[in-house]
């Protein structure tokens, strides 16, 4: 059976979607993009804000099912605009300690708000 996860550290879904979901004992997260979820404040036009900021999302959709960065299988990472993957993949390096979950990154012609990047995720409650 299938579980919902929306706990209230993280934005709440713009539309008819879960902000996780657990199954099987894996944890799939809708994308995050940079919403502070204590104001509602979208950070928009700063790519590396954009992207603290989502990672701080998913530092707590992780802590709703108590698990952490190290329980990332998989990261999908949608980028407005590719010249930016520089400055996205050094932060990201930060924020993860090897081995590294597994990961694409592509350019799309546009995001939801109009934002830079968006980022979901596949972790392991193992």
């Amino acid at each position: 059976m299938k579980e919902s996860i929306n706990i209230k550290n993280a934005p709440a879904p713009v539309g008819p979607y879960s902000q996780a979901v657990i199954y099987n004992n894996v944890m799939y997260a809708s994308g995050q993009i940079a919403i502070n979820p204590k104001n509602g404040e979208l950070i928009k036009n700063d790519v590396k804000k954009e992207l603290k900021q989502i990672l701080a999302n998913i530092d707590s959709l992780l802590e709703s099912a108590n698990i952490n960065r190290n329980h990332i299988l998989k990261c999908s990472i949608f980028l407005k605009n590719m010249n930016d993957f520089e400055a996205v993949n050094k932060l990201y390096a930060d924020y993860f300690e090897p081995p590294f979950p597994a990961r694409e990154t592509v350019e799309v012609a546009r995001l939801p708000k109009d934002v830079n990047i968006e980022i979901s995720f596949l972790a392991s409650l193992d």
